[in-house]
């Protein structure tokens, strides 16, 4: 999203929403299918993060096992998501819903969702590797 953006949605009145994926609610973290808790940010009217919302989900509701598509992230009205890793199914189904993926090395939500905001790139991320079990056989790999 460039700064461009941001600001034509600044400028709408509207909010500009970021969920970060952290488990610990203090770092940027990975595997975001897996992610169950959730930073949530929105743009002040200087363009700066305020944190709105913690999610801290149930198991089961991990975007790699829920389904469904009345997700609670979905019900947030998010622009983007970023994340330390995601699969290929889990850009997909943010890409459906409209909410952009940000991928990143960075580890500190609020610098990372201020460079969003300001239209700034974040460092790149490690590249995102399949080391997890889906239960599905060898070899075999389920989409997020």
């Amino acid at each position: 999203m460039t700064k461009r953006s941001v600001l034509a949605i600044l400028n709408t009145g509207k909010s500009m929403r970021i969920a970060v994926t952290s488990q610990n609610f203090r770092t940027i973290t990975g595997h975001a299918g897996k992610s169950r808790r959730f930073l949530v940010y929105e743009a002040d009217a200087d363009g700066n993060p305020t944190e709105v919302d913690r999610l801290d989900l149930p198991m089961e509701l991990s975007l790699h096992e829920y389904h469904g598509e009345d997700h609670p992230l979905f019900e947030l009205e998010l622009n983007g998501i970023v994340t330390q890793g995601a699969g290929n199914g889990f850009l997909q189904r943010m890409a459906r819903h409209g909410i952009q993926v940000y991928t990143t090395s960075a580890t500190d939500p609020v610098q990372a969702v201020s460079a969003i905001f300001a239209g700034q790139p974040l460092p790149a991320a490690a590249p995102h590797t399949h080391d997890h079990d889906h239960g599905a056989g060898e070899g075999a790999h389920r989409q997020d």
